[in-house]
């Protein structure tokens, strides 16, 4: 019987130069499940780059009703990862990965006969639903293909999802370019195929059974821990971070600098890059509790950073400008990089084995969070009040930051088995 301890075994098979270079996984579980990554952030990616202006210039509804629409279905989402996470990890993770997958792409693919506003908020809350219960029912799955050096794969796996993504959203570009309702219906096609695609590649996975919960543990324990309930306060807050580049930047770009308006794609582009080469080599070192907490200080630091750098460029020269916003989205990425390597592993580290799926689910209800909470944020700080926000805003970070390996001591004290947390 497989223990809370004991990884699934997976042999190795495949001596090819790819895999020898750590490029692609081995033969088994763990090439499945990253194939079955990419294959679902390229279809998200094409989606998600185009969906505002399918929902506006396709299906014909006000900005104003799309952003309401997609609001509620961010705060509706959230309320599926910690019970859907409970049933991955009573019931097992695979089948219902599998069901999540299958509800996406029908969702999805309804998003086509849509021409109203609450058939739109319906279905978009659908789907929202099911991504959070797929975020939660995957962690499992990860958890128990993912082998002796879970940290490095979960990293493999980030990388390989940001170049999906980019993948898909440099194809979304000639939806946007040809500006056609077939173009845009074709993208959420896409993105429903995808989902079929991933449901398909995921059946080869073998069905892992449930890790036996110790006798006496309450049904809800996630939500009753508290230390891992701070780390994900502290998480959630630092996570705001990733709404700085894709909607802060581009509006700071445009509205406030120099800056030639094409460098906005360009700094997308340089983030996805670095993220897609380094995520690996910025998780390594990074698989203990004490150092995760650690890589979340450097993360606050490098935010401070990168984002006092971009506060600099409103006065300067458009080339200058360029140059320097250049530097500040690099520390950024560096930042975001440490921060994922850290967050990623008190994800799993801090979380019973025969409740990971719960675990996650409480995770992903603080990503949530702070995706909703973070336009706002960010739009009054660091676009409403300028260089002095976007100070303030690298200062929260570094503060939260500075508390977070006191906050992961406390939790490491708390485990009632050390050894299980991995």
């Amino acid at each position: 019987m497989q223990t809370a301890t004991t990884p699934v075994p997976i042999p190795p098979r495949d001596t090819s130069w790819l895999v020898a270079r750590g490029l692609i996984p081995d033969h088994g579980p763990r090439r499945v499940l990253a194939v079955a990554t990419f294959v679902n952030m390229l279809g998200s990616g094409i989606f998600m780059a185009t969906a505002v202006l399918f929902f506006t210039r396709s299906v014909g509804l006000p900005l104003a009703q799309v952003a309401l629409g997609v609001g509620i279905a961010a705060l509706v989402g959230m309320l599926a990862g910690v019970p859907v996470g409970h049933l991955a990890d009573r019931r097992g993770p695979r089948e219902i990965y599998l069901l999540t997958l299958v509800i996406r792409a029908a969702t999805m693919a309804a998003l086509a006969f849509v021409h109203t506003f609450w058939p739109f908020v319906v279905l978009v809350c659908l789907t929202q639903l099911a991504h959070s219960a797929g975020g939660a029912s995957r962690g499992p799955l990860v958890r128990g293909f993912g082998g002796a050096n879970l940290g490095q794969y979960r990293a493999y796996l980030r990388s390989i999802a940001n170049l999906a993504g980019c993948c898909g959203a440099l194809a979304a570009g000639a939806a946007v370019q040809l500006d056609t309702r077939a173009a845009y219906l074709a993208l959420v096609v896409g993105n429903a195929v995808s989902f079929v695609a991933c449901a398909a590649i995921i059946t080869r996975l073998p069905s892992l059974p449930p890790v036996p919960a110790p006798q006496l543990t309450g049904r809800w324990i996630a939500l009753r821990d508290r230390p891992f309930l701070t780390v994900t306060v502290l998480d959630a807050i630092l996570g705001i971070q990733g709404q700085v580049l894709v909607f802060a930047l581009p509006v700071w770009i445009i509205s406030e600098t120099d800056a030639p308006r094409w460098f906005v794609g360009v700094a997308v582009l340089v983030n996805t890059a670095l993220v897609a080469t380094l995520q690996v080599r910025a998780s390594r070192g990074g698989d203990t509790s004490s150092a995760a907490g650690r890589a979340m200080r450097r993360s606050g630091l490098a935010f401070l950073i990168g984002m006092a750098l971009i506060a600099t460029t409103s006065a300067m020269p458009g080339w200058v400008a360029v140059t320097v916003l250049t530097l500040g989205v690099a520390s950024h990425t560096v930042g975001e990089l440490w921060h994922a390597a850290g967050s990623l592993e008190l994800q799993f580290r801090l979380a019973p084995a025969h409740a990971q799926g719960q675990y996650m689910g409480i995770s992903g209800l603080g990503t949530g969070l702070a995706n909703v909470a973070a336009p706002s944020l960010l739009g009054l700080l660091c676009i409403a009040w300028g260089a002095p926000g976007w100070l303030l805003m690298g200062g929260i970070f570094v503060a939260v930051g500075l508390a977070a390996p006191a906050v992961v001591r406390w939790g490491e004290r708390t485990r009632p088995d050390s050894a299980d947390a991995v």
